[in-house]
């Protein structure tokens, strides 16, 4: 299994979990959407996978470059 790390561009809150662990997601897929500063930033995967992990929830406080996830490239 190669396990990827996503990683927050901004810090903020989240305002919206978009994927779910387990799920399958496509490569510039939304995980989450971040609230910064009044606009909502979503947190894009750059590779296709499978969610392993989602290591926040919904109005949790992130910091820029905090890992949010976690998604296994094998099973693309």
């Amino acid at each position: 299994m190669t396990r990827k790390e996503i990683l927050s561009e901004v810090s903020g809150k989240v305002w919206k979990i978009e994927a779910r662990e387990g799920a399958e997601i496509g490569e510039e897929e939304p995980v989450m959407i971040i609230d910064s500063m009044k606009m909502e930033i979503p947190i894009l995967t750059t590779e296709s996978g499978r969610i392993i992990q989602l290591l926040v929830k919904e109005n949790d406080s992130v910091t820029e470059g905090q890992v949010v996830a976690t998604i296994d490239t094998d099973s693309a």
